[in-house]
């Protein structure tokens, strides 16, 4: 498979759209479809293998410095419910987002973003040591400047679509994840083998704001929660919380088990267990994540469109076979290359969420019917 990730792209996993407003929005439609397609969700989560397929609908603007406007954010992503999501063939309706961002956890310990103009924001780190970050008293993330604005952006999404929408929560970071915003990452490797003890510590603290943070944000969602979240397939009818742990694979997966999974399992068992992300090749980690208590779902790219460094060991995922646990797979591409990676990747007996993104709503409906065809 010759075609490769374009880094001319801003996001490759994006498409553009016209932003329509609330009042515009069709919601008896999407409330119907929606229901609709978690009547298979439902089914799905209660069954020990099967696919599910998905077109996954993604804004870049709102990965960006859209973010910062919960008016404009709502407005695009209503825009692409209406023409990237309900005129595509698939199983697992989308869902809106609040705030995009990593750093939100982190800013308890008094870091503010940089907004520059035209790109994400940046949140840069505050201390040189560990015993500088242990030694500072963190605030709850609701009081911070992007806590607030994270709630405020709920409640005016709620507002305006009177909750009949599904809804995740916000861009949910590990511990691990967050550690770069705090202080540097070169001493917090020296840390993970001389003071693991107090990696560990800062961990817990991390995890104990996250789920106040996360608590909060669920009281104003309710029953619309469409989980597990932000980057993966998700539905009011599935249970779990979707985990950001993209550092994961820059320790060894020993030491990821004993010191980052437990705060992992202790943010994600109160919505349900533990989701899996990690950008990259995490091929080497397959056997630690599936030890992570209570996983639900891990997430991968497996194909060069999706990840510049995707995974290429494809066969080292079928040990997610006969496990339960659904394997949320992106493949950006054209439908020789869904073709080529899941003809490698299905065996009897996984359960799948096969992730699209085909441009036209004709050639989704053709992947779509592959996908089943080749996936039984």
């Amino acid at each position: 498979m010759v075609k490769q990730f374009d880094n001319k792209l801003a996001d490759s996993q994006s498409t553009q759209v016209a932003p329509i407003k609330p009042e515009d929005f069709d919601f008896d439609r999407y409330e119907a479809y929606a229901a609709e397609l978690n009547k298979s969700c439902a089914t799905f989560w209660q069954q020990k293998t099967g696919v599910l397929v998905y077109r996954r609908m993604r804004v870049a603007e709102c990965f960006s410095f859209g973010c910062r406007d919960m008016k404009r954010s709502l407005e695009l992503q209503l825009g692409s419910l209406e023409k990237k999501s309900m005129l595509y063939k698939a199983d697992v309706p989308n869902f809106l987002e609040p705030w995009y961002g990593i750093g939100t956890i982190a800013s308890a310990f008094g870091g503010d973003y940089i907004w520059h103009e035209g790109q994400a924001p940046a949140l840069t780190t505050r201390f040189n040591s560990i015993d500088e970050v242990l030694a500072y008293e963190p605030q709850e993330v609701a009081q911070t400047n992007i806590g607030r604005h994270t709630l405020n952006m709920i409640e005016y999404f709620m507002e305006q679509t009177r909750g009949r929408v599904p809804m995740s929560l916000t861009d949910t970071q590990s511990p691990l994840n967050m550690i770069g915003h705090l202080y540097p990452l070169d001493q917090f490797f020296m840390d993970t083998m001389l003071e693991p003890e107090k990696v560990m510590t800062l961990f817990d603290r991390l995890a104990d704001l996250s789920i106040r943070f996360n608590e909060e944000q669920k009281k104003l969602i309710g029953s619309a929660l469409a989980s597990p979240g932000h980057g993966f397939a998700s539905s009011t009818a599935w249970t779990g919380l979707g985990m950001s742990d993209d550092n994961a694979i820059m320790i060894a997966p020993d030491q990821y088990l004993e010191m980052a999974a437990p705060s992992v399992e202790k943010i994600c068992t109160p919505l349900g267990g533990p989701v899996f992300h990690s950008c990259g090749d995490w091929a080497g980690w397959v056997d630690a994540v599936l030890q992570i208590k209570g996983l639900k779902m891990a997430d991968g790219a497996f194909s060069p469109q999706t990840d510049p460094g995707a995974n290429t060991n494809l066969e080292a995922f079928n040990s997610f076979t006969n496990t339960g646990v659904v394997l949320n797979t992106r493949i950006v591409g054209d439908l020789e290359t869904i073709q080529e990676q899941l003809t490698r990747l299905w065996v009897p007996g996984m359960k799948m969420v096969a992730v699209t993104y085909c441009e036209s709503p004709e050639e989704q409906e053709e992947a779509y019917s592959l996908i089943h065809s080749l996936c039984q």
